[in-house]
């Protein structure tokens, strides 16, 4: 599955407010697969994930624009979401890229930018000011590099939350934790009871990632980490890090974390089922399995015994902690390469039909919350409307809503990053080594 992705200047400007998100891009089952079409001068084409219900909603979206756009039509294409991947980088390199691109933001368009390959959609959202005020600003914070915005944003938010099971917590007797000092207080009260106090599928190593980027925000603020994605050398050496390294090996020496967890697949939807069963009183995850929980969790949602809140400030922190992270848009761009005419046609879809009323509706009846403003009436006539407003709620007060660390850096950096944080919590490595280790790749 695909979740997540921070453009190294614009990351202390993703959320100045609000927020935008992302899907949860399902990986899909079929393609890539075709739709649509036009072979006019203006015809587009465009190029997505599969994966149910977002599939079927960009879809739509695209039959809506071509049966208003009879002379300027465009063709989709679907692709599983590591197929993609592969796909999309090779023919952009090429020259023979789709004419709209859809991606994750941050790093990956960034290269994107260096490389030449995408427009510049600055001087086209400034005569277009419309487009660019309905939609959360710090969307825009993913699509922008060096100051200029090369991409549309799209689609839903889902930051990362800390979920929690009430009946769990009701039986250990204590209350959802309010601040660092609080979580390390009830983990032994949770573990005596023969439960774990929080669930983690560790082996996706992704997963772990989401404690380390909550703790540096909460305790160093993001300028922390800004000094990273500018390339500053050693700037993972900064004290805020080693108190985030040092206060995660503390929860996981404390038996923070559920027996096993290292073994444990997020994909597999296992570390769900631990807090769905009452094996784990709580979860840092995103928004995105709180469909699955409903589907598949008994009555733990349905039945009102799902908590969820926004991770706690840290004891003499300097972060905000209305600051999120986690998924702030899914990003359209329009190739370089196309002809005028195809360019014009991408900017006519994204100002007509991206987020149009239709595609809106769509996405809060699968349960989203899209990044447009202004949708809290509709979000309360949803039966997940408790859920939805939260989640508008943390998403549009967030100063700062952070994407995944590993979606911003390159792949080098990225694969390093993750390769030392699943040695972190397995203990493999000291706060000092994870230190040395990440600063080498920083910039690469």
């Amino acid at each position: 599955m695909e979740r997540r992705t921070i453009s190294r200047r614009n990351f202390l400007n993703l959320a100045v407010g609000t927020t935008a998100g992302a899907t949860l891009a399902a990986c899909g089952t079929s393609g890539p697969s075709g739709g649509g079409g036009g072979t006019g001068a203006g015809a587009a084409t465009y190029w997505f994930l599969t994966g149910q219900p977002q599939q079927g909603i960009r879809e739509d979206t695209v039959k809506r624009f071509n049966q208003a756009n009879a002379n300027s039509k465009i063709t989709f294409t679907e692709f599983q979401n590591d197929a993609y991947k592969t796909k999309i980088k090779t023919a952009i390199g090429a020259g023979q890229g789709p004419t709209i691109i859809w991606g994750w933001g941050g790093g990956g368009l960034k290269s994107y930018v260096e490389a030449g390959q995408v427009e510049d959609l600055t001087s086209w959202f400034a005569q277009n000011s419309a487009v660019k005020s309905r939609l959360f600003p710090s969307a825009f914070g993913a699509a922008t590099v060096n100051g200029k915005i090369y991409a549309m944003p799209a689609e839903q938010v889902q930051p990362i939350v800390m979920f929690y099971n009430k009946t769990v917590l009701d039986k250990v007797g204590i209350q959802p934790p309010q601040s660092w000092g609080d979580i390390m207080a009830a983990v032994p009260k949770i573990n005596a009871k023969g439960i774990a106090p929080f669930s983690l599928g560790g082996q996706s190593r992704w997963t772990n990632m989401m404690w380390l980027e909550f703790l540096l925000d909460r305790i160093g603020g993001p300028e922390v980490f800004q000094a990273v994605f500018e390339g500053q050398k050693n700037a993972w050496s900064q004290p805020a890090v080693m108190d985030m390294l040092t206060k995660t090996q503390d929860l996981v020496k404390a038996n923070g974390f559920i027996k096993g967890f290292s073994s444990i697949t997020a994909d597999s939807n296992a570390d769900q089922a631990l807090l769905v069963t009452g094996k784990a009183a709580m979860m840092l995850h995103g928004t995105w399995t709180y469909g699955t929980m409903k589907q598949t969790g008994g009555d733990l949602v349905t039945g009102g015994h799902l908590g969820y809140m926004n991770f706690p400030p840290v004891e003499g922190g300097k972060g905000d902690p209305s600051d999120t992270v986690g998924n702030p848009g899914q990003y359209l761009s329009i190739s370089s390469k196309a002809t005028d005419a195809q360019k014009e046609t991408a900017k006519k879809f994204f100002s007509t039909a991206v987020l149009d009323s239709a595609e809106v509706k769509q996405w809060i009846d699968t349960g989203g919350v899209p990044i447009v403003s202004g949708t809290e009436s509709q979000l309360a006539s949803s039966k997940d409307a408790d859920f939805l407003k939260f989640v508008y709620g943390v998403s549009s007060k967030a100063k700062v809503f952070a994407q995944s660390w590993d979606q911003a850096m390159s792949p080098t950096a990225a694969e390093a990053l993750l390769d030392n944080i699943a040695k972190l919590f397995q203990l493999s490595i000291t706060p000092q080594q994870w230190i040395d280790n990440m600063n080498q790749v920083i910039g690469q």
